[in-house]
């Protein structure tokens, strides 16, 4: 069965970043359908899969990492407005039977993506 996961990695301090909000959304034909949210654990990841079966579709997804209040719980110094504050990773998903792991590298001036397994 297919399904959606994530996590992120606070990679300026090298451990899992918890507590990030990230919200879900499904886009169809440009306009962005809000299908859920989750808040990362201890461990940077979400306690269950952000969508699978019959809610987990082909077609073409966001994810949108709300980074900037993540960096300000852990006093991370910045001018405002921060550099980066709201993170948007649009990807699609050809095979909805396959897992698709879109995890987040983050640090407070940079970060990248990847599918992983």
């Amino acid at each position: 069965m297919g399904r959606l996961t994530t996590h992120v990695l606070d990679t300026a301090k090298g451990q899992p970043a918890q507590g990030i909000t990230i919200d879900i959304f499904h886009v169809v034909a440009g306009h962005r359908e809000h299908v859920g949210e989750a808040v990362t654990n201890a461990e940077g990841r979400c306690d269950a899969p952000l969508l699978e079966g019959e809610t987990f579709t082909p077609g073409e997804y966001e994810l949108v990492f709300h980074a900037g209040d993540y960096l300000r719980v852990q006093g991370v110094e910045a001018e405002e407005p921060r550099f980066l504050d709201v993170i948007p990773l649009r990807f699609g998903v050809a095979d909805a039977d396959q897992h698709y792991h879109v995890p987040l590298l983050l640090s407070p001036y940079g970060y990248s993506t990847y599918r992983g397994s």
